[in-house]
């Protein structure tokens, strides 16, 4: 074998074994972090409300954060969630993006503060989004349903079920902590049927979903540690 081909055949193989150490080195060292980001043992084994939506799950992740304020001065920051609302506490270029002025995510919007089950938080125009599922004031926010892989969003409850169906459950539980604090918890269950799409989900939405997340989290933890809900704030 002359040296030219030595040397394409070696460039070839860097190609394939790059992605390849890239990708177990996430699964061995990342991963295991980034699905519990600030969860503890007990809460990544509990069951939690909402998880009944997805009984299945092929990816399941558990994220956490402590908030000086009780769950009803948080609940107000996550009922106004959403594209033209509040947005959702990520990164300012993000929110701009999504059609939101990060000013607005920084106060209560009293405008966005009734929600009920069926209601959608978009994530887009034409209030295209995740509907709501299971609602229980100052406690829980479960979000979720069916969604059609082939065109990414939600279909219907009483539709067909699609061909490409992934099944996704987002959901929101508020713990109190004596009597100022919370323990917000968020529970991410999704399953499919196809390896093509279990590869994608785990590729780009886990680590997609991650990144967003702690940034959410620790955005509402900001913003109700330093607005706290006056008693007539959502009325």
């Amino acid at each position: 074998m002359s040296g030219s081909s030595r040397g394409s055949a070696g460039r070839a193989l860097a190609l394939i074994a790059i992605p390849v150490i890239a990708a177990a080195a996430y699964v061995k060292y990342f991963r295991p972090k980034q699905v519990r980001w600030g969860s503890e043992d007990a809460e990544v084994s509990a069951v939690l409300p909402g998880d009944e939506l997805v009984r299945q799950p092929k990816m399941t992740t558990t994220r956490a954060v402590t908030i000086r304020a009780t769950p009803a001065e948080v609940w107000p920051w996550l009922v106004q969630m959403g594209y033209g609302r509040a947005g959702f506490y990520s990164y300012d270029q993000s929110e701009k993006i999504a059609g939101v002025d990060p000013a607005r995510s920084r106060k209560i919007l009293p405008e966005f503060q009734q929600l009920n089950v069926g209601d959608v938080i978009p994530w887009g125009e034409n209030n295209e989004g995740i509907p709501v599922r299971m609602l229980e004031p100052n406690s829980v926010l479960s979000l979720g349903g069916t969604m059609d892989a082939s065109t990414g969003k939600f279909v219907s409850a009483t539709a067909a079920r699609p061909e490409r169906p992934i099944d996704v459950s987002w959901t929101f539980v508020l713990k109190p902590v004596g009597e100022t604090s919370t323990r917000l918890l968020t529970r991410t269950r999704v399953a499919y049927d196809s390896p093509l799409i279990g590869a994608a989900v785990h590729a780009m939405l886990e680590p997609g979903q991650y990144m967003m997340e702690r940034k959410m989290l620790l955005g509402i933890k900001e913003r109700a540690e330093a607005h706290p809900v006056r008693s007539d704030a959502t009325s």
